[in-house]
């Protein structure tokens, strides 16, 4: 038999919280935690629930598109009046150049394949490899003459031919290249003339190089034959630098008299020397006039 004062087993069993002081205080009664709030049963997590937009979003939705149909309708608009010009500038023949070479860093603009006749291609290739040969030249003369300034010929000779190099490489192509272009792409007669003017010029600045007279601080500014003979007895190594040079500046003028000669002969042949003259004859009339 249970005694009298056992507890009743079917009563709540009081909660005693582990972290209360035993010692000082008495277990708290009924400290249950409050439940939760309900939630809505359902396993979609809130998609495709209806979502509140204010009237004020909308038209602002309304307003963004109407400022981008607007923008699209003047960038259509702009890109007409470009084409207008563009076909005007063709119908008076006017080309217009986009810079296309060197690819990785276009400076200028060069299609030979596409712009100029198949049979006059090969000249303006030709033309073309002396255009990069005279840069050549002209950077391979700064290397000999530097080697000479090292080995003690001064300081004159590297500035010259630092000059030589600044000047050359922009104006053979302003002056002569980029004229033949033109007269092979667009046949213009009175453009010859200009071409054959310095690329005469040319010709003759390469002869020059490759002897290299003595005129101007012994001709050691340009690497020809009789300043690599002079240097050679004193600094073996700047007599073969200067060597090479010479061997670049004869190729060079050999290549050139070729392309000046072809041009020359396409020039008398398919008579643009009579139409230069008549050309000539207008533009005196018309500046007598």
């Amino acid at each position: 038999m249970a005694g009298r004062y056992d507890s009743n087993p079917f009563a709540e069993e009081e909660e005693v919280n582990p972290f209360s002081n035993h010692g000082n205080v008495a277990p708290a009664k009924n400290s249950r935690l409050s439940p939760l709030p309900p939630e809505r049963a359902g396993f979609n997590y809130g998609i495709g629930e209806t979502v509140d937009i204010p009237i004020d979003a909308t038209g602002d939705l309304k307003k963004r598109e109407r400022e981008l149909q607007a923008k699209e309708a003047e960038l259509r608009r702009r890109e007409e009046v470009v084409k207008r010009k563009e076909d005007a500038a063709a119908r008076a023949g006017i080309v217009l150049e986009e810079k296309n070479w060197p690819s990785f860093f276009p400076l200028i603009h060069h299609d030979i394949a596409n712009e100029i006749p198949i049979h006059l291609q090969r000249v303006q290739y030709v033309a073309f490899t002396t255009w990069l040969g005279i840069i050549a030249c002209l950077f391979w003369n700064i290397i000999a003459v530097t080697t000479a300034w090292i080995k003690g010929e001064g300081v004159k000779i590297w500035f010259l031919a630092v000059i030589y190099f600044i000047a050359g490489a922009p104006g053979s192509y302003v002056l002569w290249y980029r004229p033949l272009y033109r007269v092979f792409r667009s046949e213009s007669a009175l453009k010859y003339g200009w071409f054959f003017l310095f690329y005469l010029f040319h010709i003759g600045f390469c002869i020059l190089a490759a002897v290299a007279p003595p005129i101007i601080f012994k001709g050691k500014s340009l690497t020809g034959i009789l300043a690599a003979i002079d240097v050679l007895g004193d600094h073996a190594l700047v007599g073969i630098f200067y060597f090479i040079g010479f061997g670049m500046f004869c190729l060079e003028s050999v290549l050139s008299i070729w392309v000046i000669q072809q041009v020359y002969m396409y020039f008398r042949g398919s008579g643009k020397a009579a139409e230069m003259r008549r050309e000539g004859a207008r533009q005196v009339v018309r500046a007598a006039i």
